[in-house]
């Protein structure tokens, strides 16, 4: 305990990055980055930029990239907030959305910054249990008496809601907020925007990080009524009016023209998944079915962290959670097809 800190700042436990070691090379399949490069297009706006520019502040209302996102989507730029990456703008959510001592309600099995930020702004969390195998009922989160934030797909399982299902919680919940967080939306799943308009309690959040290689830009995107985002606004103006630096800004805007490098680089990932998941099957490895960039993944003969641990000795990173039910299962970001047959030929080694 330190005097000069606040009661909070003295009891809020951080969120754990995943690893990020520098003693060696790695292959880095801990962190859900993509393993391939920004679209070009990307690094050829960044080096034309004018550096004089840098010496002026940045668009405070981010108005170019908003606009190529509500063209994207049909919709109004005033549906649209961004943010400096998406937990920024799940943190100006729960500021945004939630009262102090508020519920929140969300699975107890998923992304582990929405505990911290529960604590940080002083909610309640209510964690609903997993079924057996890992996948979210519907039916527990119908009717309830405040807020709900969902990852779709789920971190760290991969286990995909399809969007009737979605639905369903929304449609059960008009009173409450209910904020959907697609992160890893683009590897398989239909995304809830085309239910903004007819919703005034979804909101959605999306990242620039994975499926469109910008991770260390930090971006990120909301959608939601028009209503919710100037709640989202309010909150970052009061924080910083400035949260996009001009390059992240111009990044961001050639990121989301290119389409068809962004469904090349995408469909990439999601072929490597599935053979990785045929490999691991014949290792006799579970394998939940990720509609994500990662795998979650258990053997029943060596125990999770002993894989965890030897991978690391091999130079590969993935992530482990030392945490109840999930214990005995590591996650593995898909990487590049050379990335994972090195992984796979690793863990050949280590089960036999």
């Amino acid at each position: 305990m330190n005097k000069f800190l606040s009661d909070k700042a003295n009891s809020v436990i951080p969120y754990v990055q995943g690893e990020q070691p520098k003693d060696k090379k790695y292959i880095k399949l801990n962190t859900n980055e993509s393993p391939y490069p920004p679209s070009k297009n990307v690094k050829k706006i960044i080096i034309e930029s004018d550096f004089d520019d840098l010496r002026l502040y940045p668009d405070p209302d981010i108005s170019d990239l908003k606009n190529i996102i509500a063209e994207k989507y049909k919709l109004e730029s005033e549906n649209i907030f961004v943010g400096n990456g998406s937990d920024e703008i799940l943190a100006f959510s729960f500021m945004a959305f939630f009262n102090k001592k508020d519920k929140i309600y969300y699975p107890n099995i998923t992304y582990s910054f929405y505990s911290v930020y529960s604590d940080l702004f002083d909610l309640s969390e209510k964690k609903i249990p997993l079924k057996e195998d890992f996948s979210i009922d519907i039916n527990n989160y119908k009717n309830l008496d405040s807020g709900i934030i969902i990852a779709n797909p789920n971190a760290p399982t991969g286990l995909l809601l399809e969007l009737n299902e979605i639905e369903e919680i929304i449609k059960n919940n008009l009173n409450n907020i209910v904020i959907i967080d697609e992160a890893y939306i683009d590897f398989g799943g239909e995304s809830a925007i085309k239910l903004i308009n007819k919703y005034n309690n979804l909101l959605i959040i999306q990242t620039f990080s994975k499926s469109r290689s910008l991770a260390g830009m930090r971006l990120g995107f909301a959608i939601g009524n028009k209503e919710l985002i100037k709640g989202l606004e309010n909150i970052k103006f009061s924080f910083n009016s400035y949260t996009i630096n001009r390059l992240s800004i111009l990044a961001g805007i050639e990121a989301f023209k290119d389409e068809e490098y962004f469904k090349e680089s995408v469909s990439k990932i999601i072929i490597t998944r599935e053979k990785t998941k045929e490999e691991l099957k014949k290792l006799d490895f579970k394998v939940l079915d990720s509609k994500s960039n990662f795998l979650f993944i258990s053997h029943n003969k060596v125990f999770a962290e002993d894989i965890y641990l030897k991978l690391k000795e091999k130079g590969i990173l993935v992530r482990y959670f030392k945490k109840e039910i999930i214990n005995n299962f590591i996650r593995v970001t898909i990487g590049t097809d050379k990335d994972m047959i090195i992984f796979i030929n690793a863990l050949k080694e280590i089960i036999n």
